[in-house]
Order: structure tokens, then C-alpha cells, then sequence
């Protein structure tokens, strides 16, 4: 009977205890089903994730190879050869803050859309700034039928100094309104405090304003369609707050413009050059996350 009453005792303590167990792994599962559509997602890394979107505003310095400009129209068709040129940046102020004269300055403008993880689709301006020197004599080749501007070239070479010959700017400016794709790497993640990478490329089309006085013309001052350009481009990106961007970015390219006005009426006239550019840009940004984020 003893025998039989401590069997008993150990098969009823087995059968309870498979019961807790299968109580408490029935008690985890319930847990686990109500409480996974709350779990946290944590907030992505700035300038990294598909559908995120940066937006930055800043300024330029620029370089300018040599280049050959050639000028053809009514009484004229010629070339200057390995001309100079520099950009021509404005003197620090509260232009440079101001909205309403934001445009005098060398400024760039971006707007980024992330299509792909840490690959980005953008949007960009560039106002880079183009002016001629003007104290320079280069080497001349072609023909002018207007004999006071003829007798300006001597031995081959023409003086610009002497500015009733030419004046040559794109200072309102030399727009390079470009779309580019951009690759982005985190390269350190610290709380509020990540620093970025990225490369990439762009190609758009020359918009300038180009300020050109040919011949005691009236001088051609208007937007107009000239050209196209190229580039390839890197930045390093202070993200701060999560949100906040100091970008700095250096780029270098290759502009072409064919059909650059050089009178302020609609005569054919016209100049084409070509020339490869440099350009440093540092500016503020800000990046958004599109979605919502614990």
C-alpha cells in the first residue's frame, strides 16, 4: 500500500509539472504575440536609409583651366587662345545670411532623396562665378572686318586690357544646375555625432547670366541655355542631434557651352568655350527621416 502511495505521488508531481511547463510556455508565446507589434525600432543612422531626404545650402570657391573662346558673328569670326579666368567670391558680410541677396554670393544648393540604402538621388545648384582677366594678352587667330578693332591685334596676339575690346563674365552666374547619384558610408557613430563619406557624379545643363561687352555692343546681360557639364564629387558630413549637417565638399568637372549670347538682342551672335573647373564648397543642412521612428 506504501509502495502504491509514493508511485501515486510521483506520477501525479510529473503530470503537475508538465502542466506548469506547458502553462509557462504558453504564458511566453501569449506575451510574445501581444507585445511584438510594440517593440521599438531604433532610428536609423543619418544619411543611410531608403526614403530618407537631406536638404543643405552653402558656399563655393572655384578654379578655371585655360580655355579657348571663339566668337562668331556679323563682321567677325576669331579666336582667343588659353584665356584666363577666376572666380570671384563676395567680400564676408551679412549678404551672406541675408535671403533677400542670397544670390549675390557663390552659394550651392542640394536636395537629396535616399533611393536605395546609402545611395542617394540629388538635386543640385551651383552659382559658381566666371570672370575673364583682364589684364592679359593672348594669342589671337581669325578675322575682323571692322578695322578699329582690327588694328587691336598685333604680331598675333590682342591686348584684353584695353576693355573696349571685350569684357567676359558669367557672374549671375555660372549655373551648373546638375542631378547626381551619390554613395554614403558611416565612418564614425557616436551619440549626437556621425560622421559620413560620400562619392559620386552628376551631369545637368549651363544656365548662365553672362555679363559680355564685345565691340562697344550693348552688353548682353540674360538666362540663357549654353551649354552642358559634368563632374565628379565627394563631401565628409558632420551629422550633430541626429539631424543637423556641416557638409564640406570638394568637386571637379568639365563644362562645355556652345551657345553662350554675347549681344543683347537676338542677332546670331555668339561664343563657344570649354574648360575643366575645380570647386570647394562648405555649408549648413538638415536631414529627415521619412519614417516614424521610437
Amino acid at each position: 500500500m506504501k509502495n502504491l502511495l509514493v508511485v501515486g505521488l510521483m506520477m501525479s508531481g510529473l503530470v503537475f509539472g508538465q502542466t506548469k511547463e506547458r502553462d509557462t510556455l504558453r504564458e511566453r508565446s501569449l506575451d510574445d504575440v501581444y507585445t511584438a507589434p510594440y517593440a521599438k525600432k531604433e532610428k536609423p543612422l543619418p544619411l543611410s536609409k531608403k526614403g530618407q531626404v537631406f536638404v543643405f545650402f552653402g558656399w563655393n570657391r572655384g578654379a578655371f583651366s585655360n580655355s579657348d573662346i571663339h566668337f562668331t558673328g556679323n563682321g567677325y569670326d576669331f579666336q582667343l587662345n588659353n584665356v584666363q579666368a577666376t572666380d570671384k567670391p563676395t567680400k564676408f558680410g551679412i549678404v551672406y545670411f541675408d535671403p533677400g541677396w542670397f544670390t549675390v554670393t557663390q552659394y550651392n544648393f542640394r536636395l537629396g532623396y535616399f533611393i536605395k540604402d546609402n545611395l542617394a538621388l540629388v538635386l543640385g545648384i551651383d552659382h559658381m562665378k566666371y570672370v575673364m582677366k583682364q589684364n592679359q594678352t593672348v594669342d589671337f587667330s581669325g578675322t575682323i572686318s571692322d578695322p578699329k578693332y582690327a588694328a587691336m591685334v598685333q604680331n598675333g596676339q590682342v591686348a584684353l586690357s584695353d576693355t573696349q575690346f571685350l569684357t567676359f563674365e558669367h557672374t549671375d552666374g555660372l549655373n551648373y544646375e546638375n542631378l547626381g547619384l551619390e554613395k554614403y558610408h558611416n565612418l564614425i557613430h557616436k551619440k549626437n555625432i556621425d560622421l559620413v563619406w560620400s562619392y559620386g557624379a552628376g551631369i545637368g545643363v549651363m544656365f548662365p547670366k553672362s555679363n559680355i561687352k564685345l565691340f562697344g555692343n550693348e552688353r548682353s546681360d540674360r538666362f540663357h541655355v549654353a551649354g552642358m557639364g559634368t563632374d565628379i564629387r565627394s563631401s565628409l558630413n558632420l551629422v550633430f542631434w541626429k539631424n543637423w549637417m556641416l557638409r564640406a565638399e570638394a568637386k571637379a568637372g568639365y563644362i562645355n557651352m556652345w551657345d553662350i549670347k554675347t549681344t543683347l538682342n537676338n542677332k546670331p551672335d555668339k561664343a563657344r568655350q570649354d574648360f575643366v573647373f575645380g570647386q570647394v564648397v562648405a555649408g549648413i543642412g538638415y536631414t529627415f527621416n521619412t519614417k516614424k521612428y521610437n
